[in-house]
């Protein structure tokens, strides 16, 4: 599909960030938009500038009965999906031996099992049409994790599997699934994001710099948060429009830098594991 083709986007997390960004984006091209977030208030003026295209829809993506009203609304609304971009998702920071239970599965409720639920919601209706697009907002975190937010990056990597499979699934009948893989960009998770539990001063040397990193956010967002929304958000929009041909976005140069020395890790570790890897099969 290309950018003058007009297509209605559902994007979650909508309120703030890049979810914001790309849903203004995608209405200054004329596309139609459902902007869905928790937070509706912040959608409302963008959606008044545009009222013959946009539509919001207050959800919390965790809720399957929100989840339900969202794509009938929309469906009500537009008739039909052709981008689904499941966009939401939190963050609490700690060790793995400090967080709480109820934290790091909200986490996995809101990062993962809602965009596998919207997606399944969001199928039947594209494999009938034979078209449409999921975009799962994944992260360098997906790729490559670090102390102190296991969590959120195993819920990321789940999302990278699971769609890793669901482009193979869906292919075949015409549907397409994308990974984007964000670096730190200043959104405004970082005044969202708390830490949980309680602090275990065994862990200061790896988890404690993410802590304290944090801690001092303001005054280091300019060397932790490099990358610019609207910017992501302009290219984002031109790669789904355009002729993409890969499964994955990366935006942000500390992204790529994230990546590369993972790659270069793995690269390693298969390059080691070549004279053992054999030894285990049945010697036939």
């Amino acid at each position: 599909m290309n950018s003058t083709t007009t297509a209605t986007w559902v994007i979650t997390g909508a309120s703030s960030g890049l979810g914001y960004d790309l849903a203004e984006r995608v209405l200054e091209n004329g596309h139609e938009v459902v902007l869905a977030a928790r937070n509706v208030h912040a959608m409302h003026e963008l959606a008044e500038r545009h009222s013959d295209t946009a539509l919001v829809v207050g959800v919390d993506v965790a809720d399957r009965h929100q989840r339900a009203n969202l794509l009938s609304r929309t469906y009500e609304r537009f008739g039909k999906i052709d981008f689904l971009v499941n966009n939401a998702g939190i963050d609490y920071l700690g060790a793995i031996e400090e967080q709480r239970e109820e934290d790091y599965r909200r986490i996995f409720e809101v990062n993962f099992f809602a965009a596998v639920e919207l997606l399944r919601l969001a199928l039947p209706a594209m494999r009938k049409r034979r078209s449409g697009t999921i975009v799962n907002m994944s992260s360098m975190d997906g790729i490559a994790s670090l102390p102190g937010n296991a969590f959120y990056s195993a819920s990321k990597f789940a999302l990278e599997g699971l769609t890793e499979s669901l482009w193979q699934e869906i292919e075949p009948v015409g549907l397409k699934a994308v990974l984007v893989e964000p670096g730190s960009f200043l959104t405004g998770i970082d005044s969202r994001t708390r830490f949980s539990g309680e602090l275990i001063p065994d862990y200061d040397a790896s988890s404690g710099n993410f802590f304290r990193a944090m801690q001092n956010v303001e005054s280091l967002k300019d060397v932790m948060f490099p990358g610019d929304p609207k910017r992501a958000a302009e290219v984002l929009f031109e790669q789904l429009t355009g002729d993409l041909t890969g499964h994955r976005i990366i935006l942000g140069s500390d992204a790529l830098q994230r990546i590369r020395i993972k790659m270069d890790d793995l690269q390693a570790d298969f390059d080691a594991s070549q004279r053992i890897a054999h030894t285990t099969d049945f010697v036939r």
